[in-house]
């Protein structure tokens, strides 16, 4: 099974667009964008759709959309990430819903990668919110190992329409070729990854990966156009 999922409830207003072509989404927490009337409209989406719902919570800083590291402390940093998902767990049980997945946004997801130190602020925040709870992360990355340690169930997930580096990190966004458009292009980087397990990097080299959920981003200008096309495409 191939689960596609999304970034949502980031203010660009296209969920009820994107959510009939998805089977999993992650809902920012309002903290690098949106709102909670926003989070109360996507949820409701997801539920009339039948999608997964997760929490995307983030660096508390809506000025960079989260996609810069953010000078703040660890315990600021875990504070900020308990009220994030304590407020939408409270959103998400007025409403019945199930929340299925945590999925880090941005600099954050980026950072945790790599960084053991943030990855256990960011394990400490899920664990006091949620008693079992699906993660969403890279394969062989960081967090990967400090969440097994702690008992939470990792699912991984690469990026359909992201480049990649030998190191598995994403290629960076100041690069104009970060970001993969052409739905084509998506479906052979998805393909790859599902039949050979592994990744095409902008080095060209043939990495190993492993993933199951693969991310198109919801603010992807031709998000639309693509996941359109995977559905087409994908067996």
């Amino acid at each position: 099974m191939i689960d596609l999922n999304c970034d949502l409830g980031e203010g660009l207003q296209n969920e009820h667009l994107l959510m009939p072509l998805i089977s999993s989404c992650n809902i920012s927490c309002g903290a690098h964008a949106g709102s909670i009337e926003i989070i109360d409209k996507v949820i409701q989406l997801a539920l009339q759709h039948q999608v997964k719902i997760g929490a995307h919570p983030s660096f508390p800083d809506k000025e960079n959309f989260g996609r810069e590291i953010m000078e703040i402390s660890n315990t600021d940093l875990e504070e900020s990430l308990v009220n994030q998902l304590t407020l939408f767990k409270e959103r998400a049980a007025l409403q019945k819903a199930t929340v299925h997945h945590v999925k880090p946004h941005g600099a954050l997801y980026n950072l945790i990668a790599v960084n053991e130190e943030t990855a256990i602020v960011v394990v400490k925040a899920i664990q006091t919110v949620f008693q079992q709870i699906k993660l969403y992360a890279p394969y062989n990355s960081v967090i990967e190992k400090v969440a097994q340690e702690n008992n939470i169930e990792i699912i991984y997930e690469a990026f359909a329409d992201r480049n990649y580096n030998d190191d598995l990190t994403l290629v960076s966004r100041v690069y104009p070729y970060a970001t993969i458009t052409d739905k084509v292009k998506v479906l052979e980087h998805i393909k790859r990854m599902v039949e050979t397990s592994e990744v095409k990097t902008v080095q060209d080299n043939k990495i190993f990966i492993q993933a199951t959920t693969f991310c198109v981003h919801g603010d992807n200008k031709h998000a639309l156009e693509i996941l359109a096309y995977l559905n087409e495409n994908l067996e």
